[in-house]
């Protein structure tokens, strides 16, 4: 496992122990009371924001596309306009006082949806027991909602294999996990794939490019914990997307790009092959005006599996680049200052 100078919420520890808390989160959520029927489903939404909104990435790159039923991830105050009784409504929420989520699972409920909450209690909490709707708990030992993504995006899962709709999550999990604790090994390396791509980084500007579906999802998270965890801004697009309309950005100030960005392809085994081709030629392109390109592979048997390698190697990136500043990965101020202001 890394060493840090400064760790004061143990982000180390929770990110190494990701594999265990998959499998945890699999065995709290095997039978849940009070799910609707299969037959009454129309179409599924997941609430949530930030470090509990990924779990509605992980359902959206991993289970929707073998569900018969669309599936939304909502990431605002408000539900789209189709929710209502033949909606089955996920609020993760890691605090339960998320104040998107709340408001927007409040719309839901009233306007008939049937709701699940992933919660480590507060108010979502409080409002599930009021609703005597179904309740997940996230276990509050975890840091910060980021660092609980196992925790929250494995439950709903679980779910839809109940429900019916994604039979055979179950072993999904057990394959990540299996792909979890044999990638540890080797992160906890001195010369590991991770502290070698945060080098390469240094203090360039980290720019994550993913194929589509997990891909994208993965790139979104690596994203997100360069920006909490680093305290750096990165930036992500997705192929094949990015083709129709980034791509021709790169036209101008190669000189300040290659000193300022550092490409990060993301790839896995369900990319459709013309995507792998667009990968390549958009890697050629942009030899000269990028400080390195970087290709992350993922591993593992499953979408489930690659999708959290893929997650795993970008949340140890990070934190070898906050260890190279000397930064603490675990408190976020500026986002908490933000909530606050919110509030009053």
């Amino acid at each position: 496992m890394i060493e840090l100078a400064v760790d004061s919420l143990g982000m180390v520890q929770a990110v190494f122990g990701l594999a265990d808390q998959l499998a945890e989160a699999a065995d709290r959520s095997r039978t849940v009371e009070g799910l609707p029927d299969h037959d009454d489903i129309e179409n599924v939404v997941v609430l949530g924001m930030g470090g509990s909104g990924v779990a509605g990435d992980v359902m959206a790159a991993v289970a929707a596309p073998f569900m018969a039923v669309p599936v939304i991830v909502s990431k605002s105050y408000g539900t789209p306009a189709f929710v209502g009784r033949g909606s089955l409504v996920f609020a993760v929420s890691f605090s339960g006082n998320t104040e998107e989520t709340l408001e927007a699972v409040t719309e839901a409920y009233e306007d008939g949806a049937r709701i699940v909450a992933v919660t480590s209690g507060g108010e979502l909490g409080r409002l599930a027991g009021e609703w005597g709707v179904p309740r997940i708990d996230v276990p509050t030992a975890i840091p910060q909602p980021r660092a609980g993504i196992g925790a929250m995006s494995i439950p709903p899962l679980m779910v839809l294999e109940q429900v019916g709709l994604f039979p055979g999550a179950s072993r999904w999990v057990d394959l990540a996990v299996k792909q979890l604790r044999s990638r540890s090994e080797e992160l906890a390396g001195e010369s590991s794939i991770a502290a070698t791509i945060a080098k390469r980084i240094g203090r360039t500007i980290p720019l994550v490019y993913g194929t589509d579906g997990i891909g994208a999802a993965a790139a979104l998270r690596w994203k997100n914990q360069v920006n909490e965890n680093a305290k750096c801004p990165a930036f992500t697009a997705v192929y094949p997307e990015l083709c129709h309309n980034e791509l021709a950005g790169w036209g101008q100030h190669g000189d300040v790009t290659r000193q300022a960005i550092t490409l990060v392809n993301l790839r896995h085994d369900e990319e459709h092959p013309q995507v792998s081709r667009r990968v390549e030629l958009v890697s050629l392109g942009l030899e000269e005006v990028v400080a390195a390109i970087c290709e992350v592979r993922a591993s593992g048997e499953g979408g489930l599996a690659q999708l959290f390698d893929l997650i795993f190697i970008g949340d140890v990136v990070s934190l070898e680049m906050a260890g190279s500043e000397g930064i603490d990965p675990g408190p976020i101020p500026v986002l908490d200052d933000i909530k606050r202001q919110l509030r009053s």
